[in-house]
C-alpha cells in the first residue's frame, strides 16, 4: 500500500465559491485529492483527500434527485454551486453531495470515498455528518470545507453505482471518478 500522510494546511487554503460554480464534469475530476476538511464539536480537526466521486447533472440525467423537478428534498440542488446537499438512504447512511454550477442548474457531486475509506455511507460516519449540515455553505461554514491540495492526475473513470432505476443510456455514463493512488490519513 502506497501511504501518503495528509498534513495539516492552514485555513485560507479553503477553496472559495467559483471553485464550485462551474459545471459538475469540470469539477468532479479537479476535486479529487482535495482536503475534506472536518471540524468536531471538541475542535478537533480531520483532513482526508477526496478519492471518488460520482457526477449528477440535473434535469435531463434520470439518476439525478433533479430529474424530478424541485422537491423538498432536493431544493439546494438548484441554488449556486458550493453548498452540501444531504440525504438519508436506507433510513440509515447519509449521503455528502456538493452542489455545482450556478443557481437553476441543479447538478451535483456525491462524495463515494475519502483517504482509505470508500462508500459514502461509511464516509458520513467517519465524518460524524447526517442531515444538520444540509445546505451548509463550503465557502463559510466552520465545521466542513474543502481545501486546496495538488491535483491528482491518476485516475479512472466509469459507471456510476446503484442506479439501474434510471436506464440507459444514464446506468452507462462513466461519470464516477475515482484516484488510482491509496491514501492513509492523519486526524491533523
Amino acid at each position: 500500500m502506497v501511504v501518503n500522510v495528509i498534513k495539516p494546511g492552514p485555513k485560507d487554503n479553503r477553496l472559495d465559491r467559483t471553485f464550485f460554480l462551474r459545471p459538475a464534469l469540470e469539477v468532479a475530476p479537479e476535486l479529487l485529492g482535495k482536503l475534506i476538511v472536518r471540524r468536531f464539536d471538541d475542535g478537533s480537526i480531520l483532513r482526508i483527500p477526496v478519492t471518488e466521486v460520482e457526477v449528477y447533472l440535473g434535469i435531463d440525467d434520470r439518476a439525478c434527485h433533479a430529474s424530478r423537478g424541485m422537491t423538498p428534498r432536493n431544493r439546494v440542488m438548484f441554488g449556486e454551486g458550493g453548498i452540501l446537499y444531504m440525504y438519508l438512504i436506507y433510513g440509515i447512511h447519509w449521503m455528502l453531495n456538493i452542489v455545482t454550477g450556478g443557481a437553476g442548474q441543479p447538478e451535483a457531486l456525491l462524495i463515494r470515498g475519502a483517504g482509505v475509506v470508500a462508500g459514502p455511507g461509511k464516509l458520513t460516519a467517519l465524518l460524524r455528518m447526517d442531515g444538520s449540515f444540509y445546505g451548509e455553505d463550503l465557502s463559510t461554514s466552520d465545521r466542513v470545507w474543502i481545501e486546496d491540495a495538488p491535483a491528482i492526475g491518476d485516475f479512472t473513470t466509469g459507471p456510476r453505482v446503484g442506479i439501474n432505476y434510471a436506464g440507459e443510456p444514464w446506468i452507462s455514463k462513466p461519470w464516477r471518478y475515482w484516484c488510482n493512488l491509496n491514501f492513509i490519513f492523519s486526524p491533523g
